[in-house]
């Protein structure tokens, strides 16, 4: 990496960096009270905010959200006439899964093949590090050239919606000329990408009850109605022979104009077993970025362990649909609901509920701010072109933020290439990746000052 003042800066702060995310990481900041208690992200939270205190932010607080949860907000005033850039990041995580099936232990950030272990080292506590480190590089170089606005967010990956009810509610407060985005990720480790399109994702649950009580199979089964097997049945109308997804009147068979994914790639990045088929139909693009997409999340229904042989009065499960740019993600709630109850068998009684939703989004990639980012981008990644790339999950503030502010220019950036594993076991960051988008980040604040001058 050819150095410069920024990069030699950041370069310094990194053992900073190291520290600070691993006393990050250390808060299980998951943002379900049913599984992990509210003191863990408020204490994340004060963290956030503290850090945001010791950068000359003013205005910080930790704002209390519709769903329950707090989002931490910070302003830094740049130079007069100098135009506002918001800088996004959420302090909460997934849960670790599987914790035996951790290396190290999921809340502990532990260096391992030159990478960094740890729930939420991607995704997104690092990229919170990422913002402070481009800003503490600008201070350190003439100053930062443009006012800054964080906001991190205490519940993306519960879906549940606080911060974009909030932000509707106070318009104002969130007010940017450009959001930079620091949740999404590189194409692949060391490959500058943004990205510039995002499935919307609704999360629904759905119950089903056919008895007053479970029965002996014995006795009953064969006539009276499983609510499992219902429930089984149903689940698989979701799904064509080939695995793509089949919702009612759902389209899906858009087609991903741009950077592709090689099918050996892919099977690579996911660890799909050897011999084991890829679902749907057309490219692997198609599919990931311009295709719904319904996923089964969980079933409630008794173990293997224990299971007694009964035919079942009740059963659950909660599904996830991605909806591609293009399709309104209620229109989407609306045929999904129709499905399932096209689809339930034996006229079994059927709950929907629906828990969770967020609306695609498409950024304008030929917007002056991606032209800032493009530049910056090859000084952090040397002889390396800016790729733009599709993602299929879901970020459901940008839709809201895209409303609110339509002249807002938007990009998305972050540390969630492939082998970050995000959302999986063993979630890491490379330490050199987190290094050089926050040199990219700084430039871009650089250029796109300058570019508002011009």
């Amino acid at each position: 990496m050819s150095q410069n003042p920024i990069a030699e800066t950041i370069a310094s702060l990194m053992p900073r960096a190291k520290q600070e995310l691993t006393e990050l990481v250390a808060f299980q900041s998951v943002a379900d009270w049913a599984q992990f208690p509210r003191s863990e992200s408020e204490g994340a939270a004060n963290w956030v905010a503290d850090a945001l205190r010791a950068e000359g932010f003013q205005d910080v607080a930790l704002l209390d959200t519709p769903d329950g949860t707090q989002s931490v907000y910070g302003f830094l005033p740049g130079p007069e006439g100098a135009p506002t850039v918001l800088l996004y990041a959420h302090y909460d995580v997934q849960p670790p899964l599987d914790e035996d099936a951790w290396i190290s232990p999921a809340f502990e950030l532990t260096e391992r093949d030159g990478r960094w272990y740890g729930r939420g080292t991607a995704d997104c506590k690092g990229g919170f590090i990422m913002h402070l480190l481009a800003l503490r590089a600008l201070k350190a170089n003439g100053g930062v050239p443009v006012s800054v606005k964080v906001i991190a967010e205490g519940s993306e990956e519960q879906g549940t919606g606080g911060l974009q009810q909030y932000a509707e509610a106070n318009p104002e407060l969130l007010a940017a000329d450009t959001i930079v985005i620091g949740d999404a990720g590189n194409f692949r480790l060391g490959l500058p990408t943004v990205t510039a399109t995002l499935r919307g994702m609704c999360l629904v649950k759905v119950k089903i009850d056919t008895l007053g009580g479970n029965l002996h199979s014995g006795m009953f089964g064969g006539v009276a109605p499983d609510a499992l097997a219902a429930l089984i049945r149903l689940l698989d109308s979701l799904r064509a022979a080939d695995g793509s997804t089949t919702v009612d009147g759902l389209a899906s068979d858009a087609v991903w104009e741009g950077l592709q994914y090689p099918e050996a790639d892919f099977r690579a990045d996911a660890k799909v077993l050897d011999g084991v088929e890829l679902i749907g139909e057309g490219t692997i693009a198609d599919r990931l970025w311009a295709r719904p997409a319904v996923t089964v999340l969980g079933i409630d229904c008794p173990p293997v362990v224990g299971a007694t042989p009964s035919v079942h009065a009740s059963a659950a499960a909660v599904i996830s649909l991605r909806v591609p740019p293009g399709v309104d993600t209620a229109e989407a709630i609306k045929l999904l609901e129709a499905h399932l109850r096209a689809h339930t068998p034996w006229k079994a009684r059927l709950e929907i509920e629906v828990v969770g939703q967020g609306q695609p989004f498409q950024a304008d990639t030929t917007s002056p701010a991606y032209a800032s980012m493009a530049a910056a981008m090859e000084i952090a990644y040397p002889g390396q072109e800016m790729q733009v790339s599709g993602m299929g999950g879901s970020i459901p503030l940008c839709n809201t933020l895209t409303m609110l502010y339509p002249q807002a220019e938007m990009l998305l950036i972050g540390l969630s290439e492939p082998e970050a594993q995000i959302h999986a076991v063993n979630e890491s960051v490379s330490p050199e990746e987190l290094e050089r988008l926050s040199i990219a980040e700084a430039h871009f604040l650089v250029n796109y000052a300058a570019s508002r001058r011009a």
